[in-house]
């Protein structure tokens, strides 16, 4: 009966919830770019316009928002976790900084890497069911296939029913070693701009909206930069669908990365580059704007203490 009020009472609790509130915003308002990355990553799949024009033709718009299910059912607890895990990691690995104070770039770097292994344990199968949902459709060869998925729960039920735990959990490690530079890069390009932007506001939260949206879309950008080519890899990867007729395509990381390259190029690696990057700035920006003022709301009894200026 008392859980809420006490739950909210904490810090931790207030972190947890603030996390949500970010992931549910940075869920729906990048989705449809996410649905074109995941699309252009496929081999012959043609420019982000080319694939746009066909979806809209073909599938219609609705196409754009499938199997966003999948992770707007988890995204609040998943993103709620990896706020709380980073704010818990990023003091831990530098327990010299004062408690008043914010936790130095080390700690943000070291905390944000810790972060991003750990929720892979969530995230990995959650984006198999999503990728999975999204290029349904596709191909002609697969149409039969897709018509019987009619959601993540349909999609997750066919996976453990003919894959098994392992078939869910197929991309793990290259969503691990994806994860777990990139967030490092992530929390520390937030934490570092944000102070550029306003100095001191680090220690008293005052920024402006601007200054948020800013420094967590820059964030957003700069962490896919550096991985793009490991979610490359693990996009074709999770993609694959073992069946009686055909053996998987490819047998691991180091195979994937050789055969694509070997039949498209280094290119291939960064195909896609310019429709993630566009996604992350409004995600990421939308993302930590509704963190930090979810977070000052529930500090504040629901008050926001930032500067009036955009």
């Amino acid at each position: 009966m008392d859980f809420w009020p006490e739950f909210l009472a904490s810090s931790w609790g207030r972190e947890f919830v603030a996390g949500g509130f970010g992931g549910i915003a940075g869920i729906i308002s990048g989705y449809p770019l996410d649905t074109l990355r995941i699309r252009l990553q496929q081999p012959n799949s043609g420019s982000a316009f080319s694939i746009l024009r066909r979806v809209m033709a073909g599938e219609g718009p609705a196409a754009l928002y499938r199997g966003m299910g999948a992770p707007l059912a988890s995204v609040t607890f998943q993103n709620a976790m990896v706020f709380q895990t980073y704010a818990i990691l990023s003091r831990g690995f530098d327990s010299s900084v004062s408690a008043s104070d914010p936790p130095s770039y080390k700690g943000v770097v070291l905390g944000g890497v810790g972060t991003g292994a750990i929720q892979s344990i969530l995230l990995s199968p959650v984006e198999l069911v999503k990728i999975r949902l999204q290029l349904q459709n596709i191909s002609h060869a697969n149409l039969h296939e897709a018509a019987s998925h009619k959601g993540p729960l349909s999609v997750a039920k066919s996976i453990l029913k003919t894959e098994g735990l392992k078939g869910i959990y197929r991309g793990f490690v290259i969503t691990v070693l994806r994860d777990a530079p990139a967030h490092g890069v992530y929390f520390w390009t937030y934490e570092y701009m944000r102070e550029q932007f306003h100095p001191g506001c680090r220690k008293n939260g005052q920024e402006n909206l601007r200054t948020m949206l800013t420094a967590g879309g820059l964030a957003g950008v700069a962490s896919w930069l550096c991985c793009y080519p490991l979610d490359v890899v693990k996009t074709r990867l999770q993609a694959q669908t073992p069946s009686s007729s055909s053996p998987l395509k490819y047998k691991g990381i180091l195979d994937c990365f050789r055969r694509s390259v070997k039949e498209e190029g280094y290119c291939v690696l960064w195909r896609g580059l310019g429709t993630a990057v566009a996604r992350a700035f409004v995600v990421n920006g939308a993302v930590f704007a509704a963190y930090e003022i979810a977070l000052r709301c529930l500090f504040n009894n629901g008050s926001i203490q930032t500067e009036n200026t955009i």
